[in-house]
């Protein structure tokens, strides 16, 4: 219904246009005849009837009314008024004899009369096609010694006697054409948009399998275009919040289960002290696990929401990354992974301290908690004039092809059946990518199942 009255008001709006176009279009080019085409209307045709006069003046031989009625013929209206008052006129008639004696006197007498200069102005009916004695132009003359006086004005009857049936029909048939043709292209140019509504109603009720089946090239298109756009993203995020859902259910409910079980272990009362404080140490390990998880989420929450507050400085990215592997360094010994690392101590960019030191230590605990026993990992720092780039090797269990995908998916671990000993959130490489991104960075993973894993991190400097 709405889009109905978006038609309708579409095509209202331009058939008024057109009518009120029109109409000033009609009222300036009134105003030009009465401003400037008047006047010169009225010196061409006062010179005209000076021609007539003369002629009818020096050939006395030729018959006055014979001589008239052949102007006449050809396309005026005259009066010739004699000196006794008498009046004849010539062609088509005058619809209106308005004109005073006294007039017709002074122009004996030698004035000149510009009836069609001083016609009074009219909105609607200019001087040009009023059919009056008054819109006229006199000039004197004589013939055979007596005096007249001659009023002359075209007809504009007999001039265009065919020709304004021709232009009104022209002009009906242009305004019944041009409001199909408004009406026509308001529904082409309407009916997307009402593709457009119905598709948004779609999206608002959950169906975010939209295909709109408009193919065009202007801004409609485009639009049209970046709906369809818009709405496979919103497939693919509620897709990822169900999931996000079903994962932070999941990651939770499973901690509280085994907390709730061995709480219910410690209240039977046959159980020793040595078993007791083994369900204790599980408890703790549970609890450190939903600690972990949910200073992960609050961090990731927190970069999305703040990023306009970096506290941003100078920072030694070398310097950070010892500092991580100083710090896991008994990790590595208990895996018996070797560590090889190249970081050159220049390496200094501008950027949040706190925020790169989280990207460093998940990428090395990842390298660390994904290898396998005695493996390797290699970490290099280079530096060229606009970026620094940093990689990070390990010989771990490595991603497939479907892995790699969506490793940056938040609570997305690889398959479980290859890391069913190892524990974590599936949030790590969620904050590191927010991270990178907000140092306008970029982040790549290589990786093969079984055969290891390269993340390459570049930072512009």
């Amino acid at each position: 219904m709405r889009m109905k009255s978006l038609y309708s008001k579409f095509a209202f709006i331009t058939i008024m246009i057109m009518i009120v176009s029109g109409i000033i279009s009609f009222l300036l080019s009134n105003a030009y005849y009465q401003v400037k085409l008047k006047e010169q209307n009225d010196s061409k045709i006062t010179n005209f009837a000076f021609e007539i006069a003369d002629f009818a003046g020096r050939h006395p031989v030729i018959r006055l009314d014979d001589y008239f009625d052949h102007i006449g013929a050809i396309g005026y209206q005259i009066m010739v008024v004699h000196e006794d008052g008498q009046r004849q006129f010539f062609g088509s008639s005058f619809r209106v004899r308005n004109l005073s004696a006294a007039i017709s006197k002074k122009v004996m007498h030698g004035d000149i009369y510009h009836g069609i200069r001083e016609f009074p102005h009219k909105t609607f009916v200019t001087g040009f096609f009023a059919n009056e004695l008054k819109n006229s132009v006199g000039v004197p003359f004589e013939y055979r010694g007596e005096k007249y006086a001659l009023f002359i004005r075209p007809d504009i009857k007999l001039m265009f006697n065919e020709m304004h049936v021709l232009f009104g029909w022209l002009l009906m048939i242009s305004i019944i054409l041009s409001i199909v043709f408004v009406l026509i292209s308001t529904k082409y140019l309407v009916e997307p948009i009402s593709k457009l509504n119905r598709a948004t109603k779609e999206i608002s009720e959950g169906n975010y399998s939209i295909r709109l089946d408009i193919d065009r090239k202007d801004e409609l298109g485009h639009l049209a275009a970046n709906f369809t756009a818009m709405s496979e993203k919103l497939a693919r995020v509620d897709s990822l919040r169900r999931e996000l859902i079903s994962n932070i259910t999941h990651d939770i409910q499973s901690p509280l289960t085994n907390i709730n079980g061995y709480l219910n272990m410690l209240r039977e009362p046959d159980k020793s002290m040595i078993e007791k404080e083994q369900f204790i140490s599980v408890i703790d390990s549970e609890v450190d696990r939903l600690s972990e998880m949910t200073k992960q989420l609050l961090l990731l929450s927190s970069i999305e929401s703040k990023r306009d507050l970096m506290e941003v400085q100078q920072v030694n990215i070398a310097s950070q990354i010892r500092t991580v592997i100083h710090q896991y360094q008994w990790s590595m010994m208990e895996k018996g992974i070797m560590l090889s690392f190249e970081l050159p101590d220049t390496s200094i960019i501008t950027g949040d301290s706190n925020l790169l030191y989280s990207v460093w230590e998940n990428l090395l605990t990842n390298a660390i908690k994904y290898n396998r026993d005695n493996g390797s990992i290699d970490v290099e720092l280079t530096e060229s004039d606009c970026k620094f780039t940093v990689l990070i090797k390990d010989t771990g269990i490595g991603l497939d092809t479907d892995e790699k995908e969506r490793i940056f998916d938040r609570f997305y671990r690889a398959d479980a059946s290859r890391t069913r000993t190892v524990k974590g959130t599936g949030l790590g490489l969620s904050i590191v990518k927010s991270i990178i991104d907000l140092h306008h960075g970029q982040i790549e993973i290589e990786s093969e199942a079984g055969k290891g894993t390269m993340v390459k991190v570049i930072i512009p400097k």
